[in-house]
C-alpha cells in the first residue's frame, strides 16, 4: 500500500511538458478575493477594463452578454450551414436530437420562436431515421421521441407531442421480458446490485462497496465511471432510501476521493496512475460534479474542500487542445465552474468560466484538435454554444443532459 501511495505522489509530480500537451498554459489574471477591491486596492480585474466580465454587483456585464449573444450567432451559421448535408445523410452526426437539446436551451434564454422552429427541424430528421436497434436517450430511438413530445409541446401542437409519447411508451412495450416493465425503482436497483456484486468479486466490498467497469476498466470520470453514477445514485429522483446512501453510496465516493492525485486532479480508471487528464469525462471536472453532490447529500464541508480543490486543477489546466466541447473540451470544463459557482455562490467562480467562455469565443483560432464530429453538442461546436448561452445568464445554467 505504501509503494503504491509513492508510486501515485511521485508520478502526480510528473512530467509539465506532459500536461502542457494536454491543455494550454491559462493566460488570464485570476479574480482577486472581494475584500482586496472593497479595501480600496484595486483588483487585477479591475485593471483588466473591458476584458472584465462582472459589473461592480457580480453580474455578466453588459458588454461580455453582448459579445456571448453575437459570438452564438455567429457560431449558429456554421452549425446550420450542415442542414442540407444533413438531409442528405443523417449519419453526419449521430448526436442530431442531442443538438435539438441546444435549441432548446436558445429558446430557455432568448424566447425566440426561431429557434423552436429549428429545434423541430432537427428532431423531425432523427425521427425520420428510427431503427428500433438502440433504445437510449443519446444514442437511440428514445432520445428524439422525448425532445420531439417537448419540443411540439412548446409550439403548443399538443396532438403531435401526445403521439411522440405514445411512441415512446410503445418503445419500452416492445422490449422483450422485464425490460418491458422497466421503471427508475427497477433501473436504480439493478444499478445497486451490479455495483454490489462488482465489489464482491473484486473483494473491495468495506472499501468501495459500488464498484463499476465499462470495457473491463473501472473508470472514475462522470462520462463511463464511478463519478457519475455515485452522482445519478445520490439525485432525489433516484429515491435511493438514506441508509443505503449511508451504506454504499457514502463510503464509495469517499474511496474515489482517496485515489486523489496530490496535484488535486483524479485518475482515468482505478489502474491508472498518470495525472495527464482534466476533462468530463475522466478527472476532476467530472468527479466535481460528484463531490458537490455528496456536499449537498450529506452536508459535509470536506467534499466542498475537494470540489473546490478540483476547481483550481480546473483553472490551471482546464484549456483543452483537444477542443472546446463537453465531453472533453473546455466547454465542458466551463460547467463545473459554474457548478461551483451555485454551490459556493463565490463569484470567483463566476468570472472564471467568463474567462472559459471567452477563451470559446476565440473558437478554432488555438489550434486545437478538430473532433470526429465538429458540430456536435458533446464534441464540438454545439457544445460551446450551449456553454456560452448558460454563461450570458448563469443563474440557471446546468450541464445538459447530465446535470438534472
Amino acid at each position: 500500500m505504501g509503494e503504491n501511495m509513492s508510486k501515485r505522489l511521485k508520478l502526480v509530480t510528473g512530467s509539465e511538458s506532459e500536461m502542457e500537451e494536454r491543455s494550454f498554459i491559462n493566460p488570464f489574471p485570476d479574480r482577486e478575493p472581494r475584500e482586496q477591491g472593497l479595501s480600496g486596492s484595486p483588483s487585477a480585474a479591475e485593471h483588466s477594463g473591458a476584458n472584465e466580465p462582472l459589473d461592480a454587483g457580480g453580474k455578466v456585464c453588459d458588454l461580455a452578454f453582448k459579445k456571448g449573444k453575437n459570438a452564438i450567432k455567429t457560431f449558429l451559421k456554421s452549425v446550420n450551414s450542415l442542414q442540407k448535408y444533413i438531409h442528405i445523410n443523417p449519419n453526419i452526426d449521430m448526436f442530431l436530437p442531442v443538438n435539438t437539446l441546444l435549441y432548446l436551451q436558445l429558446y430557455r434564454v432568448t424566447q425566440e420562436a426561431s429557434h423552436l422552429q429549428r429545434a423541430l427541424d432537427y428532431v423531425k430528421r432523427a425521427l425520420r431515421n428510427l431503427n428500433g436497434r438502440r433504445v437510449s436517450f443519446l444514442c437511440g430511438d428514445a432520445g428524439p421521441l422525448a425532445v420531439g413530445a417537448v419540443v411540439h409541446h412548446h409550439l403548443k401542437n399538443q396532438t403531435e407531442s401526445q403521439d411522440r409519447l405514445i411512441a415512446l411508451n410503445m418503445l419500452r412495450s416492445s422490449l422483450k421480458g422485464h425490460l418491458a416493465q422497466i421503471t427508475c425503482k427497477i433501473v436504480v436497483t439493478a444499478v445497486l446490485e451490479s455495483g454490489k456484486n462488482l465489489s464482491k468479486e473484486e473483494k473491495k466490498a468495506e472499501r468501495c462497496p459500488l464498484l463499476y467497469e465499462w470495457h473491463k476498466k473501472q473508470y472514475v470520470g462522470a462520462a463511463h465511471g464511478l463519478a457519475g453514477i455515485y452522482y445519478m445514485l445520490m439525485q432525489p429522483s433516484a429515491k435511493v432510501s438514506q441508509d443505503t446512501l449511508n451504506e454504499l453510496v457514502r463510503p464509495s465516493v469517499d474511496y474515489v476521493r482517496h485515489k486523489k492525485f496530490r496535484s488535486g486532479n483524479y485518475p482515468s480508471s482505478l489502474s491508472n496512475e498518470t495525472d495527464r487528464l482534466v476533462h468530463w469525462c475522466h478527472g476532476a471536472p467530472g468527479v466535481l460534479h460528484m463531490l458537490i453532490m455528496t456536499h449537498k447529500v450529506f452536508k459535509d464541508e470536506k467534499y466542498l474542500r475537494d470540489a473546490a480543490e478540483c476547481g483550481e486543477v480546473i483553472w490551471q489546466r482546464g484549456l483543452l487542445r483537444k477542443g472546446y466541447g463537453l465531453c472533453h473540451g473546455t466547454a465542458g470544463n466551463g460547467y463545473a465552474l459554474l457548478s461551483l459557482y451555485h454551490a459556493t455562490q463565490d463569484k470567483k467562480y463566476l468570472y472564471r468560466a467568463c474567462k472559459f467562455a471567452e477563451w470559446c469565443l476565440d473558437y478554432g483560432t488555438h489550434g486545437c484538435r478538430i473532433p470526429d464530429r465538429p458540430y456536435s453538442l458533446f464534441e464540438g461546436m454545439a457544445g460551446a454554444i450551449h456553454y456560452l448561452s448558460d454563461v450570458i445568464q448563469p443563474e440557471g445554467s446546468c450541464f445538459p443532459a447530465f446535470e438534472l
